[in-house]
């Protein structure tokens, strides 16, 4: 029973630390996603958020006519739990599409599907390796969408939720990659370890992720 205490206090301890990380995602922290890492640059997003991100220097977007935005999936692909259960982690994918959709058609027609003159959008929620300094990693996380218990003078307080992305950018003509970006954010706190997470709790961050993108475009399309 004292081992069960002091694991679980220990626990909590390391918890609350990844839960003070920084929201820069770092590079033992990339999924896999997307296919090349090397060029990614620490960027400020429209919104003035941290972001790694790489846009093709000869880009020119004058010549897409539409986009096409492929439905946003898990990589790795998750297992649902008791606390983010299957049919959260859906409409978290779900809510995703319709905000980058709402988002990107105020500046070009959304594609059925792609192609001439189409960009190609393919979003994911992906994975996360958490850990604490002068640690090894402890834990990989399946999807980057965890709960970890924060502790303070008085005992435990709200879980913290992070969620975080990765997208590519593609050349429908010639598939090419034309930019890629990776970052992460915080979801709603949630009352206690016992409360199951909803796709509502990381909506502000899924509807700030859209509008930084759209508002990327526009500058872009603007130099």
């Amino acid at each position: 029973m004292i081992r069960a205490l002091k694991m679980s206090s220990l626990w909590l301890l390391v918890l609350s630390a990844a839960g003070c990380s920084s929201s820069l995602i770092s590079p033992d922290e990339y999924s896999g996603f997307l296919k090349d890492y090397s060029q990614l640059k620490q960027e400020k997003s429209p919104s003035g958020a941290d972001v790694m991100r790489w846009v093709d220097p000869k880009l020119n977007l004058g010549k897409y006519t539409s986009v096409y935005i492929e439905p946003s999936q898990f990589y790795p692909k998750p297992q649902g739990t008791d606390k983010i259960p299957q049919s959260t982690l859906q409409g978290i994918t779900v809510y995703y599409d319709q905000a980058l959709k709402r988002e990107i058609s105020k500046s070009l027609p959304i594609a059925a599907s792609p192609g001439p003159g189409t960009l190609i959008v393919r979003p994911a929620i992906t994975a996360v390796t958490r850990k604490t300094e002068g640690l090894k990693p402890y834990e990989v996380i399946p999807v980057a969408l965890v709960a970890a218990a924060v502790s303070t003078a008085s005992g435990i307080r709200d879980q913290e939720t992070t969620i975080a992305t990765e997208a590519a950018f593609i050349d429908a003509d010639n598939h090419k990659v034309i930019a890629q970006v990776v970052r992460k954010g915080s979801g709603q706190p949630l009352e206690s370890a016992s409360q199951v997470m909803q796709p509502s709790d990381v909506k502000a961050v899924l509807d700030g992720w859209a509008s930084d993108l759209h508002q990327s475009y526009l500058r872009l399309k603007g130099k």
